[in-house]
Protein backbone atom coordinates (compact mmCIF):
# COMPACT_ATOMS: atom_id res chain seq x y z
CA UNK A 1 0.00 0.00 0.00
CA UNK A 2 2.59 2.32 1.06
CA UNK A 3 4.45 2.23 -2.56
CA UNK A 4 1.34 2.65 -4.38
CA UNK A 5 0.82 5.41 -1.76
CA UNK A 6 4.40 6.60 -2.65
CA UNK A 7 3.21 7.01 -6.44
CA UNK A 8 0.25 8.36 -6.04
CA UNK A 9 -0.08 11.22 -3.37
CA UNK A 10 2.94 13.27 -4.69
CA UNK A 11 1.02 13.82 -7.87
CA UNK A 12 -1.37 15.87 -5.81
CA UNK A 13 1.21 18.47 -5.47
CA UNK A 14 3.02 18.88 -8.37
CA UNK A 15 1.88 22.38 -9.91
CA UNK A 16 -0.98 20.68 -12.37
CA UNK A 17 -2.57 18.72 -9.41
CA UNK A 18 -1.94 21.74 -6.51
CA UNK A 19 -3.66 24.15 -8.91
CA UNK A 20 -6.56 21.73 -8.97
CA UNK A 21 -6.50 21.39 -5.25
CA UNK A 22 -6.48 25.36 -5.20
CA UNK A 23 -9.19 25.80 -7.71
CA UNK A 24 -11.64 23.01 -5.98
CA UNK A 25 -11.21 24.93 -2.56
CA UNK A 26 -11.63 28.45 -5.13
CA UNK A 27 -15.09 26.79 -5.99
CA UNK A 28 -16.23 25.50 -2.46
CA UNK A 29 -15.26 29.02 -1.56
CA UNK A 30 -16.98 31.05 -4.48
CA UNK A 31 -20.46 32.00 -2.58
CA UNK A 32 -19.48 33.00 0.57
CA UNK A 33 -15.56 34.29 0.62
CA UNK A 34 -15.66 35.09 -2.70
CA UNK A 35 -12.58 37.52 -2.07
CA UNK A 36 -10.48 34.16 -0.73
CA UNK A 37 -11.88 32.22 -3.82
CA UNK A 38 -10.43 34.68 -6.09
CA UNK A 39 -7.30 34.48 -4.34
CA UNK A 40 -7.13 31.04 -4.97
CA UNK A 41 -7.61 31.37 -8.45
CA UNK A 42 -4.92 34.08 -8.76
CA UNK A 43 -2.80 31.92 -7.45
CA UNK A 44 -3.55 28.78 -9.55
CA UNK A 45 -2.99 31.20 -12.82
CA UNK A 46 0.24 32.06 -11.58
CA UNK A 47 1.63 29.11 -10.20
CA UNK A 48 0.87 27.08 -14.03
CA UNK A 49 1.85 30.42 -16.16
CA UNK A 50 5.21 29.81 -14.16
CA UNK A 51 5.95 26.60 -13.98
CA UNK A 52 5.24 26.10 -17.80
CA UNK A 53 7.41 28.89 -19.05
CA UNK A 54 10.54 27.42 -20.90
CA UNK A 55 12.66 29.19 -18.88
CA UNK A 56 11.62 28.04 -15.43
CA UNK A 57 11.44 24.23 -17.11
CA UNK A 58 14.66 24.22 -18.69
CA UNK A 59 17.17 26.14 -15.84
CA UNK A 60 15.43 23.51 -13.37
CA UNK A 61 15.68 20.44 -15.09
CA UNK A 62 19.18 21.95 -16.69
CA UNK A 63 19.93 21.66 -12.87
CA UNK A 64 20.00 17.53 -12.51
CA UNK A 65 20.61 16.73 -15.85
CA UNK A 66 23.95 18.17 -16.66
CA UNK A 67 25.31 17.04 -12.92
CA UNK A 68 26.59 14.13 -14.59
CA UNK A 69 27.47 14.50 -17.93
CA UNK A 70 28.74 11.83 -19.78
CA UNK A 71 32.27 10.91 -21.45
CA UNK A 72 32.61 10.53 -25.40
CA UNK A 73 34.98 7.69 -24.64
CA UNK A 74 33.25 5.11 -21.64
CA UNK A 75 35.88 2.91 -19.76
CA UNK A 76 34.92 -0.57 -20.10
CA UNK A 77 33.23 -2.32 -17.28
CA UNK A 78 31.91 -5.67 -15.98
CA UNK A 79 28.34 -5.13 -17.06
CA UNK A 80 25.68 -2.16 -18.05
CA UNK A 81 22.79 -1.81 -15.86
CA UNK A 82 19.46 -0.20 -17.46
CA UNK A 83 16.74 0.38 -15.38
CA UNK A 84 13.60 0.26 -16.66
CA UNK A 85 11.12 3.19 -17.78
CA UNK A 86 11.94 2.73 -21.46
CA UNK A 87 9.02 0.26 -22.92
CA UNK A 88 5.18 0.31 -23.20
CA UNK A 89 4.09 -3.74 -23.21
CA UNK A 90 3.02 -5.17 -26.30
CA UNK A 91 -0.78 -5.20 -25.28
CA UNK A 92 -3.48 -4.57 -28.21
CA UNK A 93 -3.63 -2.79 -30.16
CA UNK A 94 0.69 -2.04 -30.00
CA UNK A 95 1.94 -4.87 -32.60
CA UNK A 96 5.40 -5.30 -30.29
CA UNK A 97 6.81 -3.58 -27.54
CA UNK A 98 7.16 -0.15 -28.34
CA UNK A 99 10.02 2.23 -27.01
CA UNK A 100 8.77 4.98 -24.74
CA UNK A 101 10.18 8.86 -24.34
CA UNK A 102 12.75 7.15 -21.90
CA UNK A 103 13.54 4.44 -24.45
CA UNK A 104 16.89 6.16 -25.46
CA UNK A 105 18.41 3.86 -22.63
CA UNK A 106 17.63 0.73 -24.61
CA UNK A 107 19.07 1.83 -27.56
CA UNK A 108 22.20 3.22 -25.92
CA UNK A 109 22.50 0.03 -24.15
CA UNK A 110 22.94 -1.84 -27.15
CA UNK A 111 25.59 0.75 -28.61
CA UNK A 112 28.09 0.10 -25.71
CA UNK A 113 27.10 -3.50 -25.98
CA UNK A 114 28.37 -3.40 -29.81
CA UNK A 115 30.98 -1.31 -28.88
CA UNK A 116 32.57 -4.08 -26.26
CA UNK A 117 32.18 -1.89 -23.57
CA UNK A 118 30.78 -5.34 -20.98
CA UNK A 119 29.93 -8.42 -21.71
CA UNK A 120 26.88 -8.55 -19.89
CA UNK A 121 23.21 -6.33 -19.94
CA UNK A 122 21.40 -6.20 -16.54
CA UNK A 123 17.91 -5.07 -16.96
CA UNK A 124 16.25 -4.18 -13.89
CA UNK A 125 12.47 -3.14 -14.03
CA UNK A 126 9.19 -5.07 -12.93
CA UNK A 127 5.84 -2.93 -12.89
CA UNK A 128 2.96 -2.54 -10.52
CA UNK A 129 0.60 -5.23 -10.85
CA UNK A 130 -2.08 -2.90 -11.95
CA UNK A 131 -2.81 -5.60 -14.28
CA UNK A 132 -1.69 -8.88 -14.13
CA UNK A 133 -1.13 -9.92 -17.62
CA UNK A 134 1.31 -6.65 -18.56
CA UNK A 135 5.05 -8.38 -18.40
CA UNK A 136 7.90 -6.75 -16.72
CA UNK A 137 10.02 -4.08 -17.82
CA UNK A 138 13.33 -5.73 -17.58
CA UNK A 139 11.39 -8.82 -19.80
CA UNK A 140 10.04 -5.89 -22.65
CA UNK A 141 13.67 -4.53 -22.52
CA UNK A 142 15.01 -7.64 -23.25
CA UNK A 143 12.65 -8.36 -26.35
CA UNK A 144 14.15 -5.04 -27.87
CA UNK A 145 18.09 -5.20 -27.48
CA UNK A 146 17.35 -9.14 -28.71
CA UNK A 147 15.46 -7.10 -31.74
CA UNK A 148 18.83 -4.61 -31.65
CA UNK A 149 20.93 -8.24 -32.01
CA UNK A 150 22.09 -8.20 -28.17
CA UNK A 151 22.05 -12.45 -27.76
CA UNK A 152 19.94 -13.70 -24.74
CA UNK A 153 22.95 -14.79 -23.09
CA UNK A 154 24.17 -11.62 -22.74
CA UNK A 155 21.48 -10.48 -20.95
CA UNK A 156 20.52 -10.77 -17.06
CA UNK A 157 16.65 -10.16 -16.45
CA UNK A 158 15.82 -8.28 -12.84
CA UNK A 159 11.98 -7.79 -13.00
CA UNK A 160 11.67 -7.20 -9.30
CA UNK A 161 11.92 -3.48 -8.55
CA UNK A 162 9.55 -1.52 -8.81
CA UNK A 163 11.88 2.41 -7.45
CA UNK A 164 14.75 2.97 -8.03
CA UNK A 165 16.08 1.91 -4.49
CA UNK A 166 15.09 -1.87 -5.22
CA UNK A 167 16.84 -1.17 -8.56
CA UNK A 168 20.05 -0.70 -6.67
CA UNK A 169 19.73 -3.62 -4.08
CA UNK A 170 18.52 -6.22 -6.20
CA UNK A 171 21.39 -5.50 -8.62
CA UNK A 172 23.94 -5.30 -5.99
CA UNK A 173 22.66 -8.78 -5.41
CA UNK A 174 23.01 -9.68 -8.93
CA UNK A 175 26.69 -8.33 -9.04
CA UNK A 176 27.84 -10.23 -6.22
CA UNK A 177 26.98 -13.69 -7.01
CA UNK A 178 27.83 -13.27 -10.90
CA UNK A 179 31.15 -11.13 -9.47
CA UNK A 180 30.80 -8.10 -11.25
CA UNK A 181 32.69 -5.73 -9.98
CA UNK A 182 32.18 -2.26 -12.06
CA UNK A 183 29.30 -1.32 -13.65
CA UNK A 184 28.05 1.42 -16.56
CA UNK A 185 25.09 2.56 -15.24
CA UNK A 186 22.56 3.78 -17.82
CA UNK A 187 19.24 5.56 -17.16
CA UNK A 188 17.87 9.35 -17.88
CA UNK A 189 20.16 12.02 -17.63
CA UNK A 190 17.16 13.77 -15.41
CA UNK A 191 17.18 10.39 -13.15
CA UNK A 192 20.84 10.27 -13.00
CA UNK A 193 21.44 12.15 -9.79
CA UNK A 194 19.24 9.82 -7.82
CA UNK A 195 20.22 6.96 -9.04
CA UNK A 196 24.33 7.62 -9.19
CA UNK A 197 23.70 8.19 -5.43
CA UNK A 198 21.83 5.44 -4.53
CA UNK A 199 23.84 2.51 -6.60
CA UNK A 200 27.25 3.92 -4.58
CA UNK A 201 24.88 3.97 -1.23
CA UNK A 202 25.31 0.35 -2.16
CA UNK A 203 28.77 0.55 -2.25
CA UNK A 204 28.74 -0.25 -6.10
CA UNK A 205 31.35 1.29 -8.73
CA UNK A 206 29.77 3.22 -11.13
CA UNK A 207 30.23 4.28 -14.20
CA UNK A 208 27.45 7.14 -15.31
CA UNK A 209 26.03 7.43 -18.71
CA UNK A 210 23.37 9.64 -18.86
CA UNK A 211 21.06 9.51 -21.82
CA UNK A 212 17.67 10.82 -22.99
CA UNK A 213 18.68 14.23 -22.05
CA UNK A 214 15.62 16.72 -22.18
CA UNK A 215 17.81 20.20 -22.23
CA UNK A 216 20.41 20.54 -24.51
CA UNK A 217 23.12 23.46 -24.81
CA UNK A 218 21.44 25.20 -27.77
CA UNK A 219 18.26 25.33 -26.40
CA UNK A 220 19.25 27.22 -23.07
CA UNK A 221 20.74 29.40 -25.40
CA UNK A 222 18.44 29.66 -27.38
CA UNK A 223 15.95 31.14 -24.38
CA UNK A 224 17.35 34.50 -24.71
CA UNK A 225 19.22 34.65 -27.89
CA UNK A 226 16.91 37.39 -29.25
CA UNK A 227 14.14 39.83 -27.00
CA UNK A 228 11.36 37.73 -29.23
CA UNK A 229 13.01 34.36 -28.09
CA UNK A 230 12.79 35.72 -24.68
CA UNK A 231 9.15 36.79 -24.84
CA UNK A 232 8.61 33.67 -26.74
CA UNK A 233 10.05 31.42 -23.87
CA UNK A 234 7.77 33.03 -21.46
CA UNK A 235 4.60 31.58 -23.47
CA UNK A 236 2.56 28.75 -21.48
CA UNK A 237 3.42 24.87 -22.67
CA UNK A 238 2.17 22.26 -21.76
CA UNK A 239 5.43 20.32 -23.03
CA UNK A 240 7.19 22.76 -20.21
CA UNK A 241 5.21 21.95 -17.53
CA UNK A 242 5.32 18.11 -17.90
CA UNK A 243 9.47 18.41 -17.82
CA UNK A 244 9.12 20.53 -14.88
CA UNK A 245 7.11 18.21 -13.31
CA UNK A 246 9.47 15.66 -13.57
CA UNK A 247 12.40 17.33 -12.47
CA UNK A 248 10.34 18.26 -9.32
CA UNK A 249 9.51 14.48 -9.45
CA UNK A 250 12.99 13.68 -9.26
CA UNK A 251 14.25 16.40 -6.05
CA UNK A 252 10.92 15.05 -4.27
CA UNK A 253 12.64 11.93 -4.56
CA UNK A 254 15.83 12.60 -3.57
CA UNK A 255 14.43 14.40 -0.52
CA UNK A 256 12.57 10.94 0.48
CA UNK A 257 15.28 8.51 -0.26
CA UNK A 258 17.48 11.14 1.94
CA UNK A 259 14.82 10.71 4.76
CA UNK A 260 14.47 7.49 4.32
CA UNK A 261 18.19 6.38 4.88
CA UNK A 262 18.77 5.25 1.59
CA UNK A 263 21.00 7.89 -0.14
Amino acid sequence: MFLYLSKLLPLLFYPLGFACINLFIALVLLAKKPKTSAFFIVFSLILLLVTSNAWISRLVVQSLEWQNLGVADLPAADAIVVLGGGTKSATFPRPGVDLAEQGDRIIYAAQLYRQKKAPTIILSGGRLDWHESITPESTDMAVVLNSFGVPQKAIIQEPNSLNTYQNARNVRKIADKNGIKKIILITSALHMPRSLLIFKRQGMNVIPAPTDFLVSEEEIRGLGITPKAAILSLIPDVNNLHELTLALKEYLGILIYYLQGWL
